[in-house]
């Protein structure tokens, strides 16, 4: 393979946290969910981040989501646990817990809302990378927190030995493309229409939203650029462009959108919790037509 090292698998998925209709954790929904997309594709798993409410989810909640899709997908399968929150000595409480609780590396955040210098954000993620022994994956998403990591400051806490990989929604292909460059980090896709693009400069995967609905057609866009058929993977990554538009450029949460999918398909997924409503008949109409004709195209995956 030409790409750098991938420590946590290539093809991840950003999976819902599932919740019976009165609103409390499903972990038999979450075990099957979990199965289900390892069986299809996924051959690595990102709990308790955005996509899995972690805003809105207690720190037993999810400490016992990661124990329950330990059990179901086996040892074998990486599970990134999201930790991240505004404030170091929480996000720390929660690395520890995830770690105890079996997951195999932390996904952190930028600390939101706050806006730290890039100095206080380096110092945040060093204390957090200095806490426990899970490495890190860094999750540079400036869209939703306000502030980025910079690469200047990305390629310092690459040196750190178990700051590892960055979950990558920065939309800055440059600043992405000079830390590859510079540092062993590996890069995931946190977009879903970046996964070939950054594959194609040396990416480990993606860490997906669409794949909660559709594991097979993510995988298969990475495993065509590896066979070395591009122009096969460029056109799996086109296929999937109206599925992707419908579920993350509709003014809502990817989280809305997958759970209106994965629910109408008769899957684990339950309510969203509040403050998130849910997707009205009309957008879930939209998202099941956009998911037909990805299923019934002949590009789409064989």
């Amino acid at each position: 393979m030409r790409h750098r090292n991938a420590p946590f698998g290539r093809t991840l998925c950003a999976m819902v946290t599932p919740f019976t209709s009165a609103g409390t954790l499903d972990l038999d929904g979450a075990a099957r969910l979990a199965a289900r997309l390892v069986a299809e594709g996924c051959d690595g798993l990102v709990l308790n981040g955005t996509t899995g409410e972690s805003p809105t989810t207690t720190g037993a909640e999810k400490r016992e989501l990661i124990a329950a899709v330990r059990c179901a997908v086996g040892d074998a399968v990486p599970l990134v646990a999201g930790v991240g929150t505004a404030d170091t000595r929480h996000t720390i409480e929660l690395t520890l817990a995830a770690e105890k609780a079996g997951a195999d590396a932390a996904l952190v955040v930028t600390p939101y809302y706050s806006r730290p210098q890039q100095a206080a954000v380096e110092a945040h993620f060093l204390q957090v990378a200095e806490a426990s022994g899970l490495p890190l994956m860094l999750y540079d998403i400036p869209g939703r927190t306000g502030t980025r990591i910079a690469p200047s400051t990305m390629i310092r806490l690459a040196a750190h030995p178990r700051i590892v990989a960055v979950k990558d929604c920065s939309y800055d292909f440059l600043g992405t493309q000079k830390v590859l460059a510079a540092t062993d980090l590996a890069y995931y896709a946190g977009c879903d229409e970046h996964i070939l693009p950054l594959y194609a400069i040396g990416a480990a995967g993606c860490v997906s939203t669409i794949a909660n609905a559709v594991p097979d057609k993510v995988a298969a866009i990475l495993a065509a650029f590896d066979a070395g058929d591009t122009a096969r993977a460029a056109e799996l990554q086109s296929s999937v462009i109206p599925l992707i538009e419908a579920m993350m450029a509709s003014d809502l949460p990817g989280t809305v959108t997958a759970k209106a999918l994965l629910n109408t398909l008769n899957l684990p997924a339950g309510p969203v919790r509040a403050p998130l409503l849910p997707a009205d008949a009309e957008v879930t109409a939209d998202l099941m037509a956009a998911l037909r004709q990805l299923t019934r195209s002949p590009t789409g995956l064989r």
